[in-house]
Parts: structure tokens; C-alpha cells; sequence
């Protein structure tokens, strides 16, 4: 996986900005449910007074207060005392307006102090003020004891609710000054509702940030694996295609990185975000509770991670065969597509939607498994999430009856508790998605890794221009990977410029082996082969191919136009040497009967053209490149007579100074050949020209008869 990740280098820049805004969002979220505590405490049940140190006080209360305390030069440094006689009229009209009973009483306005000096004041003031808060509710007639009843009840209640009833008394004195109460309550939690808003628009905007961030991160990795998959791929020798099936590779350039991007888009939210959530609610659960809730969230934890670890163990081994079984589907499915014409002719449709239909099944087991497994995980822990819910409920409302919490902090409680929960659950989440990508990364590093057999020498030669067109075949012996004989064995002839050279012999015996060696998509495995006095091993591969023409068994053309695909070695060639190029391959007959001439659509694979066509234009691409060599590999077997002795007419003129070597079945087409290599198994059964053969050789003169009489090959 690390590996996979190393082709992030690009993307650095985005990287460290998704994790600074990952950062700043999850401070952001963990601000949130202070804000829902400060609405519902402050706003709602204190009346918007945050603390209790009241900002204005009677001087007559504010003297009643201090018979309870010693602390009373702590407590009146901290205010300062007005009255109407001693202030300016500007200063007594901007007083008078907020506090209207300055007009007949003296004041005491607290200063303007920092957090940490109210909060001191106000731990000096609170009870005091629930002492003046208690006697204002015992009857009159009990006075003489209400100051020991008032203090001996102060020592039993719980500092939360000395606070409230502090901040009780704050209101009522606030009232007798004449403050719209209703109006200071209003002002505070619409101010802290707009900071609430703002915080969460805040958070929204760095969300969708970081999602565009991480989407073009790791579509950037999903395009940079597919581009590295592919260029690797290009360089394949035949071997290496055999050993990764064409589906396989499909696969694992499509879907594999395709889980590697959905584990991106979600890697750094679970990395970065949900250890900052788990952790910071975590503390901040710890001061919003004071300890005493804190055993819920080890609760919900624990519970969510035996529900995860369980469903884990039984998906993760269904996990780890679907890609191979995704393989095995694609293969089938692109055997089908592909063999559409036979499965046709021999009327097996059933057969092989049978066989398509256990694929499938094969396939859609394990899949079935792993989502039920997945869709029974999500209800199992929305259930625990709400049992958690209801738990912290419970005991918080018994937390606030005996005074220990309030509202607020219930709620907030809850919100981290949730926050804490969903930072689990994503993790839990990444870590079902991880195996699979893992997987993923795994089989596509198989394929980066892999070792081309055939690879460009470290000094490369230049071919020798004395030698220009020759190609030598020197005791050659071959055999495929990993198999335990030779399938060429001795193979030694030389082709020379201005010859044709004809290679024949029955089904198997290793034609097509031989010319496949020339452009190195295989390497001999003994002697040597040499194009232009030059080991092709000691070349780089594009230096060789640039030297020949090749035109494979099987026609392949691309998508695109006729045009396009003669022009495909050289997309700038002029027109006329593409047409001259039509021209001799005997294709222009057809070409100018289409209505677009050279613009007419191919289709993918050439599917819209005939074999014969099709084999035409692909011998018209080997010739507009005009290389040295040319190499035809039973290239002319889908013409007919007339058409393959045309086109042989018109090549032997272009090529006049070429190198052609021809891979026949049909002796017709190769009885003019200047040399003929007659291959029997492997070996080499004769070597000559057509008169020398019959003469000579007796597999040569075998394959000749049974197509032509001896008249005709007299």
C-alpha cells in the first residue's frame, strides 16, 4: 500500500492543505456543542448572565452582600461606585439610559476585567448572593435565625446549583435596577446563536473543501496509477502478457485503482479528523461531565469495536477473493464478446450463459455475504449510538436533579459523545475498506514490479549501415517460459535486402515463433539473431522496430478513421504517401468506393470491415512507414488469388531494396520466393528456392501437392 502511496509527490502541496483544514475543522466541530451548552445554560436558564459577578449592583445590596464574607476589599476593587451628583451630564445620560434607577440611588459598576479576574469575583460573590437569595425567601418572622439557616444550608448544596441561585439573585437585583431583563436574555443568545452559525458555516466550508481537495488527490493517484499501469503494460514482451491475462489487467487498471481512490477520497478524514474528534471530545467530555458520565463513552467505544472487530473477522476473508473472482468473471465475459461469431455458429448460447451464469454466481456469493454483513453493521450501531443516547440521558437527568450538571451540559455532553462515537465508527469503517484496497495495491504493484524478460541493453549499439537490411539467423534455438523443450531448435538462415524470404511448413511447427523473434517479442533462448550486424539484444527495442514493417497474423486496427490507422506510424505523413501506401497493399478499390474515402470510420477492432480489409490496411500501415524490413506473418490469407498476386506484384516493386520475409500457408504465394525455409517441427527441413525444394526436400514437395497438381507447379 505504502508503495501505491509514494505516487502522492505530485499532489504534496494538497496534501498538507487537507490536513491543516482537517485540523482547523475538527477544532471547528469541537466548538459546536460549547455553543449549544452556553445557549441552553446561559441563555435559557441563567437569563444571559454568564457568571456571578453582577456588572451593576445596588449600593444597599451590594452592603448587605459583604455581612457575609470576609473578603470585601477583594470584592468593591473590582466595582466602582456612581451616583447621579458625581458624574457629568454626558457620562450620567449614557449610565441613566441602561440603568434608570441611577436616578435616586447610588451604584456599583464593575470594571472592566479580563475572563480569568470576573471568574475569581465571581467565585468570591456566589455565596453571598445565594445567602441574600435564601432570606429573601424565608418568612420575615424568622429573621433572627436566617443568617445561621442560610449559611448551614450553603454548605450541603452543590457549587452548580450555588451558582444558579447566585445568578437568581443577579436577576432579581438587575429587575429592581430597572434592565430589561427579557431584552439582556434575548441580546445573549442571539449573539451566541449568530457565533454558533458562523462557527458552523465555517465547518461546512472547510468540509466541502476538504472533499474537492481529497477527490482531486486521488483522482490525480487513480490517473497516475493507470498511466504508470499502462506504459508498463506497453513494455511487455509477450511472455509477460501470458502470464497477466488481458481481462486481469483490465481489472486491475480499472477496478483495483478504483478502490484506491474511494480509500484516498476517505483516508485523510479518518487519519487526520477522527483522531482530533475522538480524542479532543474526549477531554472535553471530562470537563463538560466532571468525570461522572465519562464511563459512557468507554461504554460505546468498547461496544462499537467488539461489533466491528466480529463483523471484520467474518467479511475480511470474502474480501480478499473478490478481486481475483472479478478477474474471472471479466475473463469469461470477454471470451464471450469475443467468440460472439463461433458460440453463434454452433448454437451453444445456453451452454455459455451457463457457464457466464456460474461466474456470475461465484462472484455474486461472496459479494452477497459482504454487504449483508455491512448493511447489518450500520442498524447494529445506530442502535448502540441510541442506547448510548438514552444511557447518557438517563443519567445526566439524574446528574441535574441532584444538582451536580446542568441542561446544557447534558447536551453537549451528548454531542461529543456522538462526535467521539462517529470517529470510531469511521475508523471502523477505513479499516473494512483497507484489506480490500490493500489488495488492490498488492495486484497492481505485481504488475509495476514485474521484471520486463525483455529489456534495452545499458549501452546500446548502432546498427551497421554495411549491413543494412540483413537479417541472420545463427543456430537459433527457442522455448516459451516454463516449458521443458525447445520449440525452435538450429535455426539458422539469412535474409538479405532486395530478396524475398519464405518461410512454410504445416500447423506448429513454429513459423510464426521464428518471425516473432525478429522485432524481440520473444528472445531466443540460444544463438543468435542479428538485424543489421547487430545482436537485436544489443539495440534498444524502438532502434529495431524502427527498422521494421510488421504485419501480424491477425489484422488489428484501432478506432478511428482509414486514414488514422495507415497514418499510424507517422501521424504527419503526407497524403500521397498514404495513398501510394493503399495502392500497393490493393486496398484503394475498396477505400474509394466509401462515401468519406480516406475518412471513413473504423471501428473498434475493425469490426465494420471486412478480413480481407482488414488485412489490407494493415499491410497499407507497414508500408507508409517504409522501413528497411518487411515482415509479413501469414498476412495474405484472407485474399483472394487475384488480389494476394496483385499485391505481391506491386510489394516486389516497392521493395526493391527491402527485406521481406513472408510467413506463408499457400505455396502460390511464395513460389517466386528468392529463398524458401521449410520448418518440420521445430527444425529446419530444407532451404532453397521452389525448384530446389521439389527437388530436394520432401516435406516442402508434400506441402506443395496437396495444394497444387504438378502441372500447375510445373
Amino acid at each position: 500500500m505504502f508503495k501505491v502511496l509514494a505516487n502522492m509527490k505530485k499532489t504534496w502541496v494538497s496534501v498538507i492543505i487537507i490536513i491543516l483544514l482537517l485540523i482547523l475543522q475538527a477544532n471547528i466541530d469541537l466548538a459546536l456543542p460549547d455553543y449549544t451548552s452556553k445557549i441552553v445554560n446561559i441563555g435559557i436558564q441563567q437569563g444571559g448572565i454568564e457568571n456571578s459577578s453582577p456588572e451593576v449592583i445596588r449600593k444597599s445590596t451590594m452592603e448587605d452582600l459583604l455581612l457575609f464574607t470576609e473578603e470585601d476589599d477583594q470584592i468593591l476593587e473590582n466595582y466602582t461606585l456612581i451616583s447621579k451628583d458625581q458624574l457629568t451630564k454626558e457620562e450620567y445620560d449614557s449610565y441613566v439610559e441602561d440603568y434608570p434607577l441611577l436616578e435616586t440611588q447610588e451604584l456599583y459598576v464593575r470594571k472592566d476585567l479580563n475572563e480569568e479576574a470576573i471568574e475569581e469575583l465571581s467565585s468570591k460573590m456566589a455565596k453571598p448572593l445565594m445567602i441574600l437569595q435564601n432570606i429573601r425567601q424565608i418568612d420575615q418572622s424568622q429573621i433572627p435565625g436566617t443568617i445561621q439557616e442560610a449559611l448551614a444550608q450553603v454548605e450541603q448544596i452543590p457549587e452548580t446549583m450555588i451558582e444558579q441561585a447566585a445568578i437568581e439573585e443577579i436577576k432579581t437585583e438587575y429587575q429592581a435596577i430597572g434592565i430589561n431583563t427579557d431584552d439582556y436574555q434575548n441580546n445573549y443568545i442571539w449573539w451566541a446563536g449568530m457565533q454558533m452559525l458562523a462557527v458552523a458555516f465555517g465547518s461546512m466550508v472547510t468540509g466541502i473543501t476538504i472533499m474537492l481537495l481529497s477527490s482531486r488527490v486521488a483522482a490525480r493517484l487513480g490517473r497516475t496509477m493507470r498511466d504508470k499501469i499502462f506504459k508498463k503494460v506497453l513494455g511487455f514482451s509477450t511472455s509477460e502478457f501470458k502470464e497477466f491475462s488481458t481481462a486481469s489487467l483490465i481489472t486491475r487498471s480499472t477496478n483495483d485503482i478504483q478502490q484506491i481512490q474511494f480509500l484516498i477520497a476517505m483516508l485523510f478524514r479518518v487519519v487526520v479528523y477522527a483522531p482530533i474528534i475522538g480524542i479532543g471530545g474526549f477531554f472535553k467530555v471530562l470537563a463538560t461531565s466532571d468525570n461522572s458520565m465519562a464511563w459512557i463513552i468507554g461504554v460505546a467505544i468498547g461496544s462499537i469495536l467488539l461489533i466491528v472487530g466480529l463483523l471484520f473477522g467474518i467479511a475480511m476473508p470474502r474480501f480478499k477473493k473478490l478481486q481475483t473472482l472479478i478477474d474471472k468473471l471479466n475473463l469469461v465475459s470477454r471470451e464471450m464478446l469475443t467468440g460472439i461469431p463461433v458460440i453463434r455458429a454452433f448454437h451453444t448460447e445456453k451452454k455459455e450463459d451457463k457457464r457466464f451464469d456460474q461466474a456470475n454466481q461465484i462472484l455474486m456469493k461472496p459479494y452477497m455475504f459482504v454487504n449483508k454483513a455491512m448493511n447489518l453493521m450500520m442498524p447494529i450501531l445506530m442502535l448502540v449510538m441510541n442506547c448510548i443516547s438514552l444511557l447518557t440521558i438517563w443519567v445526566g437527568g439524574h446528574n441535574v436533579d441532584q444538582g451536580i450538571m446542568q441542561v446544557g451540559d447534558i447536551m453537549a455532553f451528548l454531542q461529543y459523545t456522538m462526535q467521539i462515537v462517529m470517529a470510531f465508527l469511521m475508523i471502523s469503517m477505513i479499516s473494512i475498506m483497507l484489506p480490500r484496497a490493500s489488495v488492490s495495491a498488492k495486484r497492481i504493484n505485481e504488475v509495476l514490479e514485474k521484471e520486463n524478460r525483455i529489456q534495452d541493453p545499458k549501452e546500446p549499439k548502432t546498427f551497421d549501415p554495411n549491413k543494412k537490411g540483413i537479417v541472420e539467423f545463427k543456430n537459433v534455438s527457442f522455448r516459451y517460459p516454463d516449458a521443458d523443450e525447445d520449440i525452435l531448435c538450429n535455426i539458422s538462415f539469412t535474409a538479405e535486402p532486395g530478396k524475398t524470404t519464405a518461410i512454410i511448413g504445416s500447423t506448429g511447427s513454429g513459423k510464426s515463433t521464428v518471425v516473432n523473434l525478429i522485432p524481440r517479442f520473444y528472445d531466443v533462448t540460444e544463438g543468435e539473431l542479428l538485424v543489421d550486424g547487430v545482436n537485436v539484444k544489443d539495440v534498444t527495442q524502438k532502434a529495431l522496430r524502427d527498422v521494421i514493417g510488421f504485419v501480424p497474423q491477425k489484422g488489428v486496427l484501432f478506432s478511428g478513421t482509414i486514414e488514422s490507422n495507415i497514418k499510424y506510424s507517422d501521424e504527419n505523413m503526407s497524403d500521397e504517401r498514404m495513398k501510394l501506401a493503399a495502392q500497393i497493399a490493393q486496398a484503394t478499390e475498396f477505400i474509394e468506393q466509401k462515401e468519406q474515402k480516406y475518412d471513413s470510420e473504423i471501428a473498434q477492432g475493425g469490426s465494420n470491415v471486412s478480413g480481407g480489409q482488414k488485412q489490407r490496411l494493415s499491410i497499407a500501415r507497414a508500408i507508409a512507414k517504409d522501413p528497411e524490413i518487411f515482415v509479413f506473418d501469414d498476412s495474405f490469407s484472407a485474399l483472394d488469388y487475384k488480389t494476394d498476386s496483385k499485391l505481391r506484384a506491386a510489394l516486389s516493386e516497392k521493395t526493391e531494396n527491402k527485406t521481406v520475409i513472408i510467413v506463408a500457408q499457400r505455396i502460390n504465394t511464395i513460389l517466386n520466393a528468392d529463398q524458401i525455409v521449410v520448418l518440420d517441427e521445430g527444425k529446419i527441413a530444407g532451404k532453397g528456392t521452389h525448384e530446389e525444394l521439389m527437388k530436394d526436400c520432401e516435406v516442402y514437395r508434400q506441402i506443395a501437392l496437396s495444394q497444387l497438381s504438378k502441372e500447375e507447379l510445373e
